[in-house]
């Protein structure tokens, strides 16, 4: 990954605050951080510490590919909702969603 990719993380990351419906004051109170240092992450590419840089892409639910993986296709955010939500499941729960999944698309041949 090129040095130019890193300065997209900024404005991907205001895009997340922004989609979520929170303000800048907001996101920083809950991330324990400055409203200042968050606005020279998201505008004047300072680079975050590996905890802020993974208490934000958690808080803001975002993929950590958006990120580290700019240069691929994005998926759809129903996707990327839906597969950080499956972590959220036991084993038994994951079996159901399997099984809910394979009898959708048999039905759809």
């Amino acid at each position: 990954m090129e040095l130019k990719d890193f300065d997209r993380l900024g404005s991907i990351l205001k895009a997340a605050r922004k989609t979520k419906g929170l303000t800048r004051e907001q996101l920083a109170e809950t991330l324990k951080i400055t409203p200042r240092y968050l606005m020279s992450i998201e505008n004047e590419n300072k680079k975050p510490s590996y905890d802020v840089l993974f208490r934000l892409i958690r808080e803001l639910g975002i993929s950590a590919d958006t990120i580290f993986y700019p240069e691929r296709e994005s998926t759809s955010s129903e996707i990327e909702m839906i597969n950080r939500r499956l972590y959220l499941c036991d084993e038994r729960r994951l079996k159901v969603i399997g099984a809910t999944v394979t009898a959708i698309l048999d039905n759809l041949e």
